[in-house]
């Protein structure tokens, strides 16, 4: 035998054994079983908290009522959002229709404005007191009935107008994802645009509808700033109203172990409408979906129906905001700008920055493994990284106090003097971990979605080709997941802006971020002081949306050129 013969056999010989053994495979799910338990540390310490304390904690009398209509609101809120932002997605990607280019990045704009901004606007503007209702009673009369908006129906309108562009943007990216075979298929065979929606197009972009409706409802059960202004008591807010009324931390970990069990649920739902289908698409030259050109009231009506959902979502609490700057700039001789203002940017920015980054990496890790064939084990560590999303930020606050009270107390045990002291709890560190809990559930949804489309048989024929676990991520698995990274991230980072419960509790002496300020603004009722602040956190929200909107319009144009 040949010199080169021996030497091949030799190589695929270590190649075989490389398989056989998985060399390297092993410290990827180590490192999502180290995610797992970073998330799992807080939350554990939360439900053992809560199940120790049955009976030192006062749960409210109401419990009932809280829980059936923390039922009807996330019901609410997901088919709404599914509707709206669904519907809104197919609309923007099978239709051609003045501004569409335009309105198919800005219908994401609503995901930079805050709930709780967007609820107050909502109500100072078509509650009693404001321009619409007493406009309708000029003209009605001061005796005409008129719906009261402080009501579960008035919240869940609120909150799919502020939640639906997680659907929409899963939803486009979905679409616009899929293969341009598929579609030239169906329509080859004589398949309608409507019945290629409904039998192609939809069960393809089932896992990204089914990862955007666990995002929506998740956020919807963590709330508990917006729905008070409607008067629906949901059990978040009764976890919010034990801890800050009367500091019963017993009390506000029980009803968060319910909570708990609402997130349990609301997962358990996602992999029920993933279903056991699975649906991987194949490359192809052709140019797929193409938009259709609307004619006569058709297209006008296309483009108003967009625009009225960014008007109502994005553009009004805008334009209030603006008009109560405005107002305290004219009314006030102090400077426009407040001197601290540049300071508490920067630590929202330097914040959600290095969260986004630190839960995208996780969140591709975390699939890169199991497409390694991390097993069952590796596959119930991934989803329980996404359990933090659906408690509420003050609970994951005082879970990491917790955690971290225990931590020090068995290093202690241990023979290390004062354990971790201040190191994590009593720094900006404290925080990230606590944010990285709490937000590592949007990256891995993000990115999951994107892995569900790549064939096994990709990272298979990788895998019996020699590439190492690392070259197939940095080769085949990060290249083909981009979107869902870039979506991981902008969806992250808005979020950290946004975020609100966890720095109160958690932030050190000094340490101060926009939205703190403009809710200490705002608790005091000076809303056009807070309105400056507020526009600030929406505007550095816009970034990562424009951006990533931005990149994914550049890819697609460039997939239709190449494919021409």
């Amino acid at each position: 035998m040949s010199e080169s013969a021996v030497l091949v056999d030799a190589a695929v010989a270590g190649q075989r054994r490389h398989r056989l053994t998985g060399n390297g495979r092993p410290l990827w799910s180590a490192a999502v079983l180290l995610a797992a338990a970073l998330v799992a540390m807080p939350v554990i310490a939360v439900v053992v908290d809560g199940l120790g304390s049955l009976n030192s904690g006062s749960i409210p009398q109401d419990i009932g009522s809280m829980v059936l209509i923390t039922v009807l609101l996330l019901v609410g809120v997901g088919v709404g959002t599914l509707l709206i932002g669904g519907g809104l997605a197919w609309l923007v990607t099978a239709y051609d229709f003045p501004l569409r280019k335009t309105l198919s990045w800005a219908l994401v704009l609503p995901l930079a404005m805050p709930a709780y901004i967007l609820g107050f606007v909502f109500l100072s503007t078509f509650d009693v007191g404001g321009p619409v209702q007493a406009g309708l009673r000029a003209v009605l009369g001061p005796g005409a009935w008129l719906p009261d908006v402080r009501t579960l129906a008035g919240a869940v309108v609120v909150l799919s107008l502020t939640l639906y562009p997680y659907v929409y943007l899963l939803a486009r990216s979905a679409l616009m994802e899929q293969s341009a075979t598929t579609y030239d298929a169906a329509r080859t065979l004589g398949a309608g645009r409507a019945r290629t929606l409904w039998r192609v197009v939809l069960p393809l972009a089932r896992p990204s509808l089914a990862a955007a409706l666990a995002l929506v409802m998740m956020e919807t059960l963590t709330d508990f700033a917006t729905v008070q202004y409607f008067n629906v008591q949901t059990v978040s807010v009764g976890v919010y109203l034990v801890w800050k009324g009367t500091f019963d931390f017993n009390a506000a970990t029980q009803l968060s172990v319910l909570v708990l069990l609402f997130a349990v649920a609301v997962l358990g739902g996602e992999r029920l409408l993933r279903g056991r289908s699975r649906f991987h698409q194949k490359p192809g030259r052709g140019e797929g979906l193409q938009p259709r050109r609307l004619t006569g009231w058709t297209r006008w009506a296309a483009a108003l129906t967009c625009l009225g959902v960014l008007g109502l979502g994005f553009i009004l609490p805008v334009v209030q905001l603006i008009g109560w700057a405005a107002g305290e700039a004219l009314a006030s001789s102090e400077p426009l700008v407040d001197p601290r203002f540049a300071e508490y940017l920067v630590n929202s920015v330097t914040v959600a920055l290095l969260v986004a980054v630190v839960c995208a990496g996780l969140a591709l890790v975390t699939g890169h493994a199991q497409r390694l064939g991390g097993g069952p084990v590796v596959a119930t560590a991934a989803q329980v990284t996404t359990f933090g999303y659906a408690v509420p930020g003050a609970v994951i606050g005082i879970g990491v106090l917790i955690a971290f009270a225990r931590v020090d107390g068995w290093l202690e045990s241990a023979g290390v003097p004062g354990g971790t002291g201040l190191l994590v709890t009593g720094s900006v560190a404290g925080i990230l971990v606590a944010y990285v809990v709490r937000f590592l559930a949007p990256a891995y949804q993000a990115v999951d979605a994107s892995f569900a489309k790549i064939s096994p048989a990709l990272t298979s024929s990788a895998l019996s080709l020699g590439a190492t676990p690392r070259r197939l991520l940095a080769r085949v698995h990060l290249p083909l997941a981009r979107r869902g990274v870039a979506v991981a991230l902008a969806l992250v980072a808005i979020d950290a802006v946004k975020e609100l419960p966890i720095v109160l509790l958690l932030r050190p002496f000094g340490f101060t971020t926009v939205s703190v300020w403009v809710y200490e603004l705002a608790r005091e009722n000076f809303w056009e002081k807070a309105a400056l602040p507020a526009l600030g956190i929406i505007a550095v929200a816009v970034i990562p949306v424009y951006f990533l909107f931005r990149r994914s319009a550049g890819l697609q144009a460039g997939a239709v050129t190449h494919a021409r």
